[in-house]
């Protein structure tokens, strides 16, 4: 359907912006790509715009055209949107150092001073930081490069040497270099294309890691490298040939076993190795069993299992080192709970603690291992908050960290004495500027949905801004997928939208693990339509409450949240004046039909596998590119990154340019491509508000002009 050939209107007189148009929309050239597939055919006007070297010269001029486009309507957000940067920036505390964690003889911290967009790394010998060893300075390794993320630090065994694994161009594909820590020598040791994380033989002298590989950006091989070598040399132990599993490393709390961890979104498989024999074989833990979802963790001469075998929730299990080969031979200790998602056990010489979710919040039982009738909560204050274990490396410690944080709480450190359960402040993050967490209010409620579920939701707002009648905007946010839970926590960036009289949402809807498993369950593959029908759900009932109305409405999401964004302006657009698509997965069937593109084969049980005639029949109702439709749309805001890993830049491409093509009305559609960043954005804690900056003065503009 060619784009002339429509009328113009927009979604609402009232709510169009008019801005300067300096320049025109980038219209994109159609080359039809006939696809067809179970006897469907499909036609892709866009698919040229596809280049996995991310080098040809027609697709890199169109992206530039599009940035050009975007800096051009969005010229006159100019002052506005420096103005919140500056905002967000003079919240943030200049000199800050984390609370040190004791793990062997030494305590680790980390800080950050002035303007630097990164931390620098230490140690010393006393929790009061005397004589500090510094690590290293990411600042410094960093400087030479557009983009930089630092990923797993990792400290030998001996304590003398120091491995780091860094990206420089957006990938997530990680370098690993060493360091003698005494001399900050450099070794010539060198692994590339890497997953970034990396585990240390007790030995000192050999380390395991994962090769990614560069088409898939897959891990599937681990390789065991002897310090001094060349990584031509490294020895392949293991490779996992099903590609629906992600793999991952790890030590056990009592550094005696090194594991390898094989995720897929319905099944998991563990292999061991002792940690003081690494030239030895990987072995299976226990049994592979097609639906066994487990996490296996050993301190002494036990193993604890969070494991969904017979327990859809999970239930927490022990075994001997004899005996975990042998499931039936484990011992229950937390039985199944229909209410209560168990998430994690963090093991402690005399104790455990159990993370446990019951109607969407996260609590804490602590568990004697020597008085099994001491057994006691952790208890918080907020009506909706997150918590989460923090840094305890020690296990012999009788202290427990906790990282704390809620819509109008910020970022706060506890440390519970495990035998009494009396709660200790640490830290609190300092929010510069006139912060007052008594001017916010935050709430939870529940909505009913279509098919009478109950969705919860999380709100936060000021105090003497909010009426009840309609007149305040909402900025409501969602994600709602692989059973991520997005906890209600505070950010320093949202008061610049609370104190201009907004009001934040999340909707923890289905595809996430809020409620417990069936949530989660019942928001993917088949039953995918819930969790759009969840988020409208609540927009509808966030107008009829008078929170908000759709001439004030917006909604931002990211990634499988952009994909959310893209399923709602096409089934209920009408209901929101503005949109945040970032990162958004939104050609979900041509992207889950190519083994190719990474990440496709680990999500087949997430999506559904569209080879499969019934899921490609479910995915084709609702994939956002393939229901484009000649209507009006929201205002929208879209924007990637050309490395992006995770959701190939050409993805959003597609998408603008067909929503060009179709679109019936005169609304804004901008989009954002940053020809230096990946999945994740800026890196750095300064560069990364630039993208929030942008997206929060598109909001309030939009505001503006509505009044």
């Amino acid at each position: 359907m060619n784009n002339s050939s429509h009328n113009k209107s927009t979604v609402n007189p009232q709510t169009s912006v008019q801005l300067a148009k300096k320049i025109p929309a980038p219209i994109a050239r159609k080359i039809a790509h006939k696809m067809e597939v179970h006897g469907d055919q499909r036609v892709d006007n866009y698919y040229w715009m596809r280049d996995d070297e991310r080098k040809d010269s027609a697709i890199i001029a169109h992206l530039n055209a599009e940035n050009d486009y975007a800096d051009s309507l969005l010229a006159p957000q100019k002052e506005l949107q420096n103005q919140l940067f500056e905002e967000l920036k003079a919240r943030i505390v200049k000199d800050d150092s984390s609370i040190p964690a004791k793990e062997g003889k030494y305590w680790y911290f980390s800080k950050v001073s002035g303007e630097q967009e990164f931390a620098s790394f230490y140690r010393a010998l006393n929790k009061a930081g005397d004589n500090a060893q510094l690590l290293l300075d990411a600042n410094e390794r960093a400087k030479d490069h557009p983009f930089y993320d630092l990923g797993e630090i990792a400290i030998s065994p001996n304590d003398q040497l120091i491995s780091f694994a860094e990206d420089t161009e957006s990938r997530r594909i990680y370098t690993i270099y060493f360091k003698y820590i005494d001399s900050d020598e450099l070794l010539t040791d060198r692994l590339e294309e890497t997953e970034g994380d990396l585990i240390w033989a007790n030995d000192n002298q050999h380390v395991f890691y994962v090769k990614k590989d560069l088409q898939t950006l897959l891990g599937t091989q681990v390789y065991r490298h002897q310090l001094g070598t060349a990584q031509s040399q490294d020895v392949l132990v293991y490779e996992q040939q099903d590609l629906s599993f992600y793999m991952s490393l790890g030590k056990s709390r009592d550094d005696s076993t090194l594991f390898i961890h094989l995720e897929a979104t319905q099944s998991s498989d563990t292999l061991f190795l002792d940690a003081s024999m690494p030239l030895a074989a990987f072995a299976p833990l226990t049994p592979f069993n097609e639906g066994h979802e487990y996490q296996a963790d050993k301190l002494g001469d036990y193993y604890y299992i969070v494991s969904n075998w017979d327990a859809k929730n999970f239930r927490l299990l022990r075994a001997s080192v004899d005996q975990i080969g042998d499931r039936n031979q484990w011992q229950e200790l937390l039985a199944h709970n229909e209410q209560v998602l168990l998430e994690s056990v963090e093991l402690f010489n005399d104790y455990y603690v159990l993370s446990l979710r019951e109607q969407g919040q996260l609590s804490f039982v602590v568990q004697s291992l020597r008085d099994v009738s001491l057994r006691y909560p952790l208890t918080f204050d907020d009506p909706c908050y997150l918590a989460a274990l923090d840094d305890n490396p020690d296990p012999q410690c009788d202290s427990l960290r906790i990282y704390y944080s809620s819509l109008t709480t910020p970022a706060s450190w506890y440390q519970f004495d495990l035998l009494t359960g009396q709660r200790t402040l640490l830290k609190q993050q300092r929010v510069e500027g006139d912060f007052d967490s008594q001017n916010y209010a935050c709430e939870r409620q529940f909505v009913t949905s279509r098919d009478n579920q109950q969705v919860p939701i999380s709100l936060v707002y000021r105090k003497e801004l909010f009426k009840k009648d309609g007149t305040n905007p909402v900025v409501q946010y969602g994600y709602g997928a692989y059973g991520i839970i997005i906890d209600p926590s505070f950010s320093s960036s949202t008061l610049s939208l609370l104190d201009r009289g907004f009001v934040f949402v999340i909707a923890h809807i289905r595809g996430s693990e809020m409620l417990g498993r069936h949530w989660y369950e019942q928001g993917k593959e088949a039953f995918k339509q819930n969790t759009f029908n969840d988020f409208i759900d609540v927009s509808q009932y966030l107008i009829e409450q008078g929170y908000s109305a759709p001439s004030k409405l917006l909604a931002s999401g990211g990634s499988a949240g952009g994909l959310l964004m893209g399923a709602i302006i096409n089934q209920a657009p009408k209901l929101y004046l503005g949109i945040g698509a970032h990162v958004p997965f939104v050609d979900v069937v041509t992207t889950m039909l190519d083994e190719s593109i990474p990440l496709t084969t680990n999500e087949y049980d997430e999506w559904g596998n569209p080879n499969e005639e019934a899921d490609y029949q479910q995915i084709i109702k609702y994939s956002p590119y393939d229901n484009v439709a000649a209507q009006a749309y929201p205002h929208m805001l879209v924007t990637t990154g050309l490395h992006d890993s995770q959701v190939q830049y050409f993805e959003p491409m597609k998408w603008v340019a067909k929503l060009r093509e179709y679109k019936t009305d005169n609304n804004i559609l901008v989009f954002k491509t940053d020809m230096d960043a990946g999945h994740g954005g800026a890196a750095g804690r300064f560069k990364s508000l630039q993208d929030k900056a942008l997206e929060m003065a598109f909001f309030i503009s939009l505001m503006k002009e509505v009044g």
